[in-house]
């Protein structure tokens, strides 16, 4: 059987994050006097990182927001996210025994998100989940990031395993899109935070269960 190296999203395809992300949010907005918001309000934005969830929150409250101060928030949602990992995120039913069985069968696993990288480490090391992977790259880990194909591309290189034979596990058009865009064969799950809805995402598989994600189901895919 040929090895692969089979490259996961995070957020909605790893663990839930959105109850924290929302929480996060919520405390960073309130700095000004902005009123919570839901994660129906955010839809497919949790996990689309904390810029474009606190423009969203702004806007749904017909608040102004300058460049200046979504930095300033920016920064102050990184530190009230971080310091509460891994807080309520838990990773989705399933994943570790199929991460066990995948890295038994000698694929080579890793994550390529677009979550900040100093983000994505403590979180997957809170969780008990990062020994699974040989390499764990965020959105600002290269000078690009998904839908770009080379953030997968580079993270395989840097993972150390096969360049050629290549699978994206995600939940969102981005995850979808780079793959395509390299010409990598996709798993799509169905249980993330794409707001389109899955099967029109164009990847090569959809699962709803992680007990679906075998060896086997590898090997057919990139045969």
């Amino acid at each position: 059987m040929h090895k692969a190296t089979i490259i996961f999203d995070l957020d909605g395809t790893l663990v839930d994050t959105a109850p924290d992300l929302v929480t996060s949010l919520n405390a960073t907005i309130a700095l000004r006097g902005l009123t919570p918001v839901t994660y129906e309000d955010l839809t497919h934005l949790v996990g689309q990182g904390a810029r474009m969830m606190i423009a969203r929150a702004f806007a749904l409250r017909g608040a102004a927001l300058g460049e200046d101060d979504l930095d300033v928030l920016q920064a102050e949602f990184v530190h009230h996210y971080r310091a509460g990992m891994p807080g309520a995120s838990r990773p989705y039913p399933g994943i570790v025994e199929a991460l066990e069985r995948l890295r038994d069968a000698g694929h080579t696993l890793t994550v390529c998100t677009n979550k900040l990288e100093e983000l994505a480490l403590p979180l997957l090391q809170g969780l008990g989940l990062a020994h699974h992977f040989a390499a764990i790259t965020g959105g600002n880990t290269f000078e690009f990031r998904k839908p770009d194909p080379r953030h997968i591309v580079e993270t395989a290189k840097r993972a150390g395993g096969p360049t050629d034979r290549i699978v994206m596990v995600g939940d969102s058009i981005n995850d979808i899109a780079a793959a395509r865009n390299g010409g990598i064969p996709s798993i799509a799950v169905t249980f993330g935070y794409s707001d389109i809805p899955v099967t029109d995402l164009g990847a090569n598989a959809v699962i709803d269960d992680f007990a679906l994600l075998t060896a086997d189901y590898i090997a057919n895919l990139t045969a």
